[in-house]
């Protein structure tokens, strides 16, 4: 669609920061699916108002409306596939309150993830969820994908701690929900139902996060072992010992290789696999959980078992960490992310299941992630520019949800459905559950204007 000048200027006198530039709106039609569709306009808006304010002349002339964090998602769910309005909250970033009692802070949606940690850590409070993509991706962001991170594994996600929301409707209605206290039970829990939702139901202006108080210390670890399979079933045995590490992270053969290769950082590029794992709380006890990890692992057959001995070594265990991604184009110059989530006690199986679809399809299938928690990032290496071996690559995929539903997994542990995941949602959900949600949003989005496109087909 195109939106006629007359509109224009109205949207305009609603929210003044509006841009039409063909340059900038090509930054604004893809996210990194680098899926793209050139949205008419973006908006910046700064407050609640002039959200509502642009949601009533969008819903007036029947315009779609794409909510958009940073645009660091791999699923498409900030594409603006119908063109529209694009909403980035880039000038709405502050923090509103820090209540220390209470233990929460209220932002606005725009403030990136690691900028509040910082803030944050000041006043010795941590808000726990940390994505890869920390240091870019904002909070309102992560609240419609219900991102995740490798702290989930002892700390849950995103949805754990969002209190309340304050949500604008295609209506225009301005609605406050959740509470400020540690647990209510009143009425439906919209805050759930919208967290997650991908900017689908409501446009989100505020948030409300649950904060805990910051860990004294933190002891990070680097395990490398010779057998893949022995790495993976490290990841239960540490489980079962009733240790709960912070973090717990997978790294396979392939991704150590990438990494080395970019970074020179003298990892053992002849390894089957390495765990990064993490505890927290008082030094003492932190460090014992660490050693107990590391009794598990050396039991099992470990090569080495490195416990950082200060911060910079701390950081340089995560360098390697946080590099596989960028690391990931040595093999192939394009990939297709999936975030894949089975049972603990069922890495092993998926892992299996996926060596044996690479050999047979011919392409890298690289793993890495939340082992502790289930969630493996599948990532299937390919050139996008060769469509033989592009639809290769798309039927790899379809292959690995199903192994995934198979195993009785989730498609998405935390990216979210997106356009990439859409085709798939009704084998996981059944048919039933899909109507009921479509019905939810017709409920919420009666003219179907709110990110339009997405989750269901």
């Amino acid at each position: 669609m195109t939106i006629d000048l007359r509109v224009l200027g109205e949207l305009k006198r609603a929210c003044g920061d509006l841009t039409t530039a063909r340059e900038e709106l090509l930054l604004y039609s893809f996210d990194a699916t680098k899926i793209k569709h050139t949205p008419d306009c973006v908006l910046f808006p700064r407050s609640t108002k002039e959200v509502t304010g642009v949601v009533n002349i969008c819903a007036r002339h029947g315009i779609p409306v794409t909510p958009r964090g940073a645009g660091t998602g791999y699923t498409g769910a900030a594409v603006p596939v119908q063109g529209g309005v694009v909403m980035d909250f880039v000038k709405m970033n502050r923090i509103l309150r820090i209540d220390h009692n209470a233990m929460y802070v209220e932002v606005e949606p725009g403030i990136v993830n690691a900028e509040l940690g910082k803030e944050l850590a000041k006043h010795g409070l941590f808000y726990p969820p940390d994505p890869a993509s920390l240091k870019s991706s904002t909070i309102g962001g992560n609240v419609m994908t219900g991102a995740g991170g490798p702290s989930a594994v002892k700390y849950g996600v995103t949805r754990d701690y969002v209190m309340g929301l304050t949500a604008v409707f295609m209506d225009g209605s301005v609605v406050e929900t959740g509470i400020k206290c540690v647990k209510g039970a009143v009425g439906y829990d919209l805050t759930r139902l919208l967290v997650g939702s991908e900017g689908t139901l409501a446009i989100i202006t505020k948030i409300r996060l649950k904060l805990v108080p910051m860990p004294k210390t933190v002891v990070t670890a680097m395990a490398v072992f010779d057998d893949r399979r022995v790495a993976v079933n490290a990841v239960t045995e540490i489980l079962r010992a009733r240790l709960v590490p912070r973090t717990l992270e997978y790294i396979d053969r392939t991704a150590i290789r990438c990494v080395e290769e970019y970074l020179r950082a003298g990892l053992p590029v002849d390894a089957g696999g390495m765990l990064l794992a993490e505890t927290d709380g008082d030094p003492g006890p932190a460090m014992r959980e660490m050693e107990g990890i590391k009794a598990i692992c050396e039991k099992l057959g470990a090569r080495s078992f490195t416990i950082a001995r200060d911060t910079a070594e701390a950081q340089a265990f995560w360098k390697v960490r946080r590099s596989i991604s960028v690391s990931l184009n040595r093999l192939r110059p394009s990939k297709i992310n999936e975030d894949v989530t089975v049972p603990r006690n069922r890495i092993g199986e998926l892992m299996d299941r996926l060596d044996e679809l690479s050999r047979r399809t011919g392409l890298p299938i690289v793993n890495f992630g939340h082992a502790g928690d289930g969630n493996i990032h599948v990532n299937v290496m390919t050139d996008a520019s060769n469509p033989k071996e592009y639809e290769v690559a798309l039927k790899a995929v379809d292959e690995i949800l199903h192994i995934t539903l198979e195993l009785d997994g989730t498609l998405s542990g935390e990216h979210g459905v997106g356009l990439a995941k859409m085709p798939y949602i009704e084998k996981e959900l059944g048919t039933a559950c899909v109507e009921i949600s479509k019905r939810l949003k017709k409920a919420f989005d009666p003219a179907g204007l709110l990110n339009p496109g997405k989750i269901f087909p």
